[in-house]
């Protein structure tokens, strides 16, 4: 067998930043990815700018043609906190960044000392539930024909908790 070593995959850093106002155009492009209904950049510009919102975007080091490959985005109120919304770019899934994402937001919840976090995920989004249930979140709930896709077909809404304390 030969090897080519300049055909061998290169291996790409990943670095985690807070989101700001500025971040809006990117989180609207990545969210029209995979949401039927896609915010714009005015949505989550209005979000970013609620003192109880916050969330992190995640960008490749080292390419600075590249902007954010994924998101998350929380709020936090009265000790209690939700997930927005998350993505991540299709071509950059299977590498760990939506639980690097994850991470960072329960990072932060911890030294808030928040209680709780929910969020909501499609039922038949099988790996983001094995990764939220994997983080420890446990359904708590559901709700019937909470999504739509863009054939109009339903899908539930499991809701999911992780305690904090």
């Amino acid at each position: 067998m030969i090897r080519l070593p300049f055909l061998k995959a290169r291996q790409r850093d990943f670095a985690l930043e807070p989101l700001v106002g500025e971040h809006s155009s990117a989180l609207a492009r990545l969210h029209r990815e995979d949401f039927v209904r896609p915010w714009s950049e005015d949505e989550f510009a209005d979000l970013l700018a609620q003192d109880t919102v916050f969330g992190f975007a995640v960008r490749e080091v080292g390419n600075p043609r590249a902007g954010s490959v994924g998101f998350v985005l929380a709020r936090l109120a009265a000790g209690e906190a939700e997930i927005l919304s998350i993505a991540v770019e299709r071509m950059h899934r299977q590498q760990g960044l939506g639980w690097r994402l994850m991470d960072a937001v329960l990072r932060e919840l911890h030294r808030e000392r928040a209680e709780a976090l929910f969020l909501e995920v499609d039922e038949t989004n099988a790996p983001a539930i094995a990764l939220y249930k994997r983080l420890g979140f446990r359904q708590v709930g559901r709700r019937p024909g909470y999504y739509r896709s863009s054939d109009g077909a339903a899908s539930g809404a499991l809701v999911m908790r992780r305690d904090l304390r």
